[in-house]
């Protein structure tokens, strides 16, 4: 197997027992290798390896465990606009959201990678619990007083650095599942086409569920209440989190604590990030930076012709198709490698961006954003595969979650620059981000492919 790989069962990105320094007695069913029926579940379809590699129940839980986070931003954003009656404290509060996950995200990560998933997200599940409902709570308060207390902001930032992660620590549990099946009896190469799978699976649940949370925010609180979805967000998170935290997947997670004699080298504490983490980090960093300043663009773009609102509705364009294509990258050849996928991908994420500024219509702009799409689910799948292989042993726990903090910053990033440059110079000079963005992650893929090719 070529450096440019997936982690194979000896890469130290799989962060197998014997690398992390604890051996679990027993991981999951399928943790010491496929049963008999594992060529002709092959030949059915790559997808239905996944509930036989995981176990029953991991990837409902998976997928719905995640989906208050994606409800927690725009949540936020709606009971404190409703209860202020402020766009800018609505604006603020949800902010202070992302800000928080930015920087909490990777420090639940460390604390998996050195404690163990089970403990760390059943803490999560409960200080984010309180943190929403306080939230829900103060905004409620500023309602009565007519003020906008620093309580609010407060809870929001609680909310979003206690929200547990369940996407990136998914794909951590992925990651040393594929490993631990790829013995000598696998399928040739069936470990690494396992764990791009599984990664393409994650990128698409992530892109369904952060579209289906802000509508099913936008629905709740219509409906019913401005308050209702951030209390349904809550108690998602305080059952859904614990039952995805006590599934037996997280045995193939084992924590990477200190011995007590003392450092060991190989113990969580001694082990560095080596800075070729910083390429994936920041080319999520652009990621998210091409979502933001995409969302203000199409704002601005659609106030002119149908109203702002509209703006959600052609962003979940791109989202479907984006997620159609994470899922293909299963079935994709892996020859080339995932540098040279990245760039390609890359390059023609920048080329298609390019035609955001010809539409004159909502439905000419639907059909670019759908075509848009295309090569950004297959980005995400490479660049999560990349930061897996150049993560340390015990430490993937750690990367995966800075590499969902850099989306978090790179939205809050493109957001700002796509308003001000909408608000400035019109859509057109907006759209340019984008494209811009894109280059970037084409540049960093090159760097990617020069650091994957030095690798032992």
């Amino acid at each position: 197997m070529t450096p440019q790989t997936s982690p194979s069962p000896t890469s130290p990105s799989a962060a197998s027992p014997s690398q992390a320094g604890t051996t679990p007695a027993r991981a999951v069913p399928c943790g010491e290798g496929p049963d008999p029926d594992t060529t002709e579940r092959a030949g059915r379809g790559r997808f239905s390896r996944l509930p036989h590699l995981a176990g029953p129940g991991f990837i409902p839980l998976g997928l719905f465990a995640r989906l208050p986070l994606a409800m927690l931003a725009m949540g936020t954003l709606t009971l404190v606009t409703s209860a202020s009656g402020s766009f800018a404290a609505g604006g603020t509060a949800a902010g202070a959201v992302g800000i928080g996950s930015a920087l909490g995200a990777p420090v639940l990560g460390s604390l998996a990678d050195r404690r163990g998933q089970r403990p760390l997200l059943l803490l999560a599940a409960v200080l984010n619990t309180v943190a929403v409902l306080a939230l829900v709570l103060a905004a409620n308060g500023t309602a009565a007083s007519g003020d906008f207390p620093s309580a609010v902001l407060a809870a929001a930032f609680a909310a979003g650095a206690t929200c547990p992660q369940v996407g990136p620590l998914a794909r951590v549990r992925w990651m040393s599942l594929t490993a631990k099946a790829g013995g000598p009896t696998a399928p040739p190469g069936g470990s690494a086409r396992d764990l791009d799978t599984a990664l393409s699976y994650e990128s698409t649940a992530d892109e369904v569920t952060f579209v289906l949370g802000p509508a099913l925010v936008g629905i709740l609180a219509s409906l019913v209440a401005p308050w209702l979805p951030l209390v349904l967000a809550a108690a998602m998170t305080i059952t859904l989190v614990p039952a995805f935290a006590v599934h037996p997947t997280h045995r193939a997670v084992p924590a990477t604590r200190r011995p007590a004699g003392g450092k060991r080298k190989g113990s969580a504490r001694a082990v560095k990030l080596p800075w070729s983490v910083a390429l994936p980090v920041l080319a999520m960093a652009c990621m998210g930076t091409f979502f933001g300043s995409t969302q203000a663009a199409l704002s601005a773009f659609s106030a002119g012709l149908g109203g702002a609102e509209i703006a959600g509705l052609l962003y979940a364009v791109m989202g479907l198709s984006s997620a159609a294509a994470a899922l293909s990258v299963a079935y994709w050849p892996r020859r080339a490698g995932l540098a040279l996928r990245w760039v390609l991908c890359a390059i023609l994420m920048a080329g298609l961006a390019v035609l955001l500024l010809v539409p004159s219509s909502l439905p000419m702009m639907a059909v670019v954003l759908l075509v848009l799409g295309l090569p950004v689910g297959p980005v995400m799948v490479t660049v999560f595969a990349v930061g897996g292989n150049v993560a340390p042993a015990g430490r993937l726990g750690t990367v995966m979650t800075a590499l969902a903090s850099g989306i978090v910053a790179g939205t809050a990033i493109g957001s700002s620059v796509g308003g001000q440059l909408a608000q400035l110079h019109g859509a057109a000079a907006a759209f340019l981000v984008p494209v811009c963005a894109a280059a970037a992650l084409a540049l960093l893929g090159a760097g990617t492919a020069v650091v994957l090719r030095r690798r032992p």
